[in-house]
């Protein structure tokens, strides 16, 4: 019979091999590993420099934003946003490799752990039988099998810290084991994640693609000359003040509506209608914008609409406007349901909200975005919260791209046209919109 001595140099031998990885399962290799590495590290400088480009294009943005608006700038804006989308693109597209990369260094430790926790589970199965013979054995035996008593006693301790030792390398390669599973499972989560925002982009490719059609179809029809261009601008600018004019008699004529139904103001009951991504890209335009949203213009009496009275009829601003590049996607702002969708364009010579939708929300709450390029959901749809519903655009009365966000309380908002009320004959009379009491608008910035 192997002696307990014996028995346990060899069971500390293979605990010792274990540890310090000479006895090794053929999953990724050390040399494996470091090229994995290498290609992770490639793929973070090659992102660090697709940062810096969509940075610098940001920049290009900013100004192009802060210049009067010509055809050049909208021509200029249109094709910087599309390379800055394109590269964006790109950085995803990286970032999605490393992560898989990184997954699949993970999942190879894991294969790993879960080997040499197997085999560490045999070897310490072996040492309690060796140990649990031994200790059955009676003491006679265990007296004659060594030279001295004292010899005895230093064989059973020698037996219960070995055990102790293995057990506790088990626990703690388990424990590894749990750890890294973690950690996959949070990879995938950012893969998850990665990929869902690739999908957005390409989607915002898409329709910016689309509005390079419209940037040649606006070539064509202004010949190139910024004298007609700016004869279309002032063309939308007079229909708009007409279409202001019949909206804000429709308004005075509704009954209004009570506001105790509607959450409090500062609540915070609302999100910002765009990602993260986005609202990290606004950083760079708070100096010159004076706040870290994109916000272009507040709500209420700003001072764009006091100086343009004949654009908003004296009324104020209705809502917030954003500033975004087209086709930036755009996300519901609470759960809810789709109240409408329209396009005012469809009616000729109408300059109002162009592509919109709204939302009504179950605490007396509707929200609208309108000038969008795309529109992602239908009426009576069910949308949560995040949810992406559209893209963002210049369509109806917009000289540069942005989103007019809207709040109102929602006992008050109809879906409906102005020829519907009031007879109008207006280029807008025949457009689906929504239409509610001016006590029924609502500060945004009272619910974000």
């Amino acid at each position: 019979m192997t002696s307990v001595r014996s028995y346990a140099f060899l069971v500390f031998t293979i605990s010792a091999l274990l540890i310090l990885g000479t006895v090794s399962p053929s999953f990724i290799s050390a040399q494996t590993k470091e090229e994995v590495q290498v290609k992770i590290e490639e793929h973070n400088a090659r992102l660090e420099e697709l940062k810096k480009q969509i940075a610098a294009d940001e920049k290009v943005l900013n100004a192009l934003s802060g210049q009067t608006q010509t055809l050049q700038s909208t021509i200029k804006t249109l094709d910087v946003s599309r390379r800055q989308t394109s590269t964006q693109i790109s950085a995803t597209q990286n970032k999605i490799s490393a992560t898989n990369l990184k997954l699949q260094e993970i999942s190879g430790s894991i294969s790993e752990k879960e080997y040499l926790i197997q085999l560490n589970k045999r070897t310490v199965a072996a040492s309690l039988r060796e140990i649990d013979d031994a200790d059955s054995a009676s003491m006679v035996e265990q007296l004659f099998s060594v030279q001295t008593l004292a010899d005895a006693w230093e064989a059973v301790d020698q037996r219960a810290m070995v055990s102790s030792a293995l057990q506790e390398h088990a626990n703690n390669l388990a424990r590894s084991k749990d750890e890294l599973i973690l950690k996959k499972g949070e990879e995938d989560g950012k893969k998850k994640d990665l990929t869902s925002f690739s999908t957005e982009l390409n989607t915002q490719k898409k329709t910016l693609d689309v509005q390079k059609v419209e940037k040649d179809r606006l070539l064509t029809q202004t010949k190139s000359k910024e004298s007609t261009y700016q004869a279309l601008i002032a063309q939308k600018r007079a229909q708009q003040k007409t279409f202001e004019s019949a909206l804000s008699a429709l308004e005075n004529s509704l009954t209004s509506v009570g506001r105790a139904s509607i959450p409090a103001v500062g609540s915070g009951i609302l999100s910002w209608p765009y990602s993260a991504a986005f609202k990290n890209s606004c950083s760079g335009k708070a100096g010159a914008l004076g706040n870290a949203y994109c916000i272009t213009q507040y709500f209420g009496n700003t001072s764009f609409s006091t100086a343009n009275p004949q654009i908003y009829n004296g009324s104020g601003h209705n809502a917030i406007d954003i500033g975004m590049p087209i086709g930036t996607p755009l996300l519901a702002a609470l759960s809810g349901t789709v109240m409408g969708t329209g396009n005012t364009d469809a009616q000729p010579g109408c300059y109002s909200f162009g592509k919109w939708v709204m939302i009504k929300h179950a605490n007396g709450l509707a929200t609208l975005y309108s000038h969008l390029s795309s529109i992602g959901v239908s009426t009576g749809q069910a949308v949560s919260t995040g949810q992406v519903i559209g893209n963002s655009g210049m369509t109806g009365y917009a000289t540069g791209p942005h989103l007019h966000f809207g709040v109102y309380a929602s006992a008050g908002v109809q879906i409906t046209t102005l020829g519907a009320y009031r007879g109008a004959t207006t280029p807008c009379a025949n457009a689906s919109m929504p239409v509610a009491p001016k006590d029924a608008y609502l500060n945004p910035m009272s619910y974000l």
